[in-house]
């Protein structure tokens, strides 16, 4: 059992990235930590950690041995929790990435309830824009918007994703309204933050624009302000622009062109039998938060149950 507390340390300390921290969270002390890190290490002949007076870092082995104990851990975690009954509380770090300007704008305004429903957790809630490696990097899940492939981990859909073309009042009354996809040749269009074409959805099949706007940028948001401010048309998410939708700000053009109706917000977690109640209780109440049609499509604040 001792080897099974030894993993449980190496992860926590993973987790928290330091050992101070981990201490804290498992009541012992920082010196009792690290001799049993160094137990550890001894026990498996390599070095898994590299340590400095404020940090740790995985070893390549360290890797390689945390992303293959972390299933165990979460396995004897749930098998106990089914068997004391403490499946049906959320406890310790709910460890959430999410990207920058959805989670600022449909996760981080919510979570008070979330939290206050479930008081004896704590989320640690990193927003990027970059796919990072949940097993490696210990998260409990990741909200993801895309058409999901073939993988390793589990996703639910949360909601559907509607992406459509629109420009403000102001660009369409100097520039006038676009009737046809063919007239975006002699509109100002405005690319997106990371250069991909716009793939949409047409009465005549897929169709692929590659818009070259005055504007280059390595930032949706402000592909979204120079929009609302006139410059030009782009193509937005309803989550992004759903109250300027509904209070006239922007204007929805071209109508029968959108995006795959494949896309969708998805939670993406790793592939377990047993889902901890932290991560499990989340998941949930995002999917409410969200329902079938979301709250952002008619522009107005989602009611919490």
């Amino acid at each position: 059992m001792s080897h099974l507390a030894d993993m449980e340390i190496f992860a926590r300390v993973v987790a928290t990235g330091n050992m101070s921290a981990a201490a804290r969270e498992l009541g012992l002390s920082p010196a009792v930590i690290s001799k049993r890190l160094s137990r550890l290490e001894e026990r498996l002949g390599t070095r898994l950690l590299q340590r400095t007076t404020r940090q740790v870092a995985m070893t390549e082995a360290g890797q390689g041995y945390h992303q293959r104990i972390l299933a165990i851990l979460a396995s004897i975690e749930e098998a106990e929790s089914f068997v004391t009954r403490r499946s049906s509380d959320a406890r310790g770090t709910l460890k959430i990435s999410a990207p920058t300007t959805f989670g600022r704008m449909h996760i981080a305004p919510y979570l008070g309830p979330f939290m206050r429903r479930n008081p004896e957790l704590t989320v640690n809630m990193v927003l990027s824009d970059e796919m990072v490696d949940i097993v490696g990097e210990s998260y409990d899940l990741a909200i993801r918007i895309a058409e999901l492939s073939d993988s390793s981990l589990v996703a639910k859909r949360l909601a559907p994703v509607r992406r459509i073309l629109v420009a403000s009042p102001r660009y369409l009354e100097e520039y006038g309204t676009p009737n046809m996809i063919e007239d975006l040749d002699h509109h100002i269009c405005l690319s997106p933050h990371n250069n991909e074409p716009w793939r949409l959805e047409g009465p005549e099949g897929p169709v692929t624009l590659r818009p070259v706007g005055p504007i280059q940028t390595n930032s949706s948001e402000v592909i979204r302000e120079a929009v609302l401010g006139g410059l030009g048309i782009a193509q937005r998410s309803t989550w992004d622009i759903g109250p300027e939708l509904a209070q006239g700000q922007l204007v929805h053009i071209l109508p029968q062109y959108a995006a795959s109706s494949n896309l969708a917000i998805h939670a993406v977690y790793p592939s377990r039998q047993f889902l901890p109640a932290k991560t499990r209780f989340f998941i949930d109440y995002l999917a409410s938060l969200y329902g079938a049609t979301p709250y952002w499509e008619s522009g107005k604040a989602p009611k919490i149950v």
